[in-house]
């Protein structure tokens, strides 16, 4: 095997075509190099300096190598370059899941940052139910979750503080309830045609629904489940029925929902990052720093 000091050794030389210059370029002696290109060629079973009184040349064998060499050598050089912006983080890959509600909080002014600081790292984003989400972290699919607490059975997966946000009322334009220009309490909800999601797909937030809902007197009549809360609201602006959805999404569709935020303590709810043990990815420890310094 031929080490790349030796082909550096050999470029300065071929480039030079004069042993003093090109050992001045390296910052040797040289006879140390006269000796290493001697070494190179019974290497290879092959001459590759044309030596002369006054001027070097090469040989054929010796101008294939030199094209071959600096090839080598730029390859190595990205190699290294690569293998160093990856273990300090500033490139790679960061796969992150996030419940639908995320992308109107504090998100995507940090993806931005993130893609503006990091161009070299790239960002994969999936939108998934928090149950998804554990499932994925668990399968080594993504690097981090954005959910909804609590996790039941998260083992040894860990939650960090995120983002806060509320509830809201979300009714399809032209409902009964809005006739009149007037606030709409929780209770009145009662009897009214429910569209929910899957409790198992998100415990934590169908939970915080479910507790509002019987704290102001009924349990919600669900008529109709839908996987993601992107999929929640299209069905009430199409007048499927009535939901209660995170207050950070009451600009999707709003022509055609009307949306009321749930101004009690009691309805505030909070996001919060889940990783599993042991996470080694680079990048997503310089995303962490990104979202503490924020």
């Amino acid at each position: 095997m031929i080490d790349l000091r030796l082909l550096r050794q050999f470029v300065a030389v071929a480039e030079e075509l004069h042993f003093h210059r090109a050992a001045a370029r390296l910052h040797m002696s040289q006879p140390p190099l006269t000796a290493a290109i001697r070494r190179l060629e019974e290497l290879l079973g092959a001459e590759l300096i044309v030596r002369g009184n006054r001027t070097l040349g090469l040989t054929a064998a010796g101008q294939v190598l030199l094209r071959e060499a600096r090839q080598t050598l730029q390859q190595a050089e990205q190699a290294f370059v690569h293998t160093r912006d990856v273990a300090a983080g500033r490139s790679g890959t960061l796969r992150m899941a996030y419940v639908g509600s995320a992308m109107y909080g504090r998100l995507p002014g940090l993806i931005r940052s993130f893609r503006q600081s990091h161009p070299k790292v790239r960002l994969e984003l999936r939108e998934a139910t928090s149950r998804q989400q554990q499932r994925m972290l668990r399968a080594a699919e993504v690097d981090l979750g954005i959910l909804i607490p609590p996790v039941p059975d998260a083992g040894d997966l860990q939650l960090c503080a995120f983002d806060l946000d509320g509830l809201a009322i979300a009714l399809p334009k032209g409902h009964a309830l809005l006739s009149a220009a007037r606030w709409i309490d929780v209770a009145e909800l009662a009897g009214e045609d429910f569209v929910m999601w899957p409790a198992d797909e998100g415990i934590g937030f169908h939970s915080h629904v479910m507790t509002l809902c019987r704290a102001s007197g009924f349990v919600p009549c669900v008529v109709q489940e839908a996987h993601g809360m992107h999929a929640v609201l299209s069905l009430v602006a199409v007048g499927a029925g009535v939901s209660i959805v995170p207050a950070s999404m009451s600009g999707f569709r709003s022509e055609e929902i009307h949306y009321q935020t749930i101004g009690t303590e009691s309805a505030g709810f909070e996001l919060r990052f889940c990783l599993r043990p042991g996470h080694d990815n680079p990048a997503l420890q310089q995303w962490l720093a990104l979202c503490r310094a924020e």
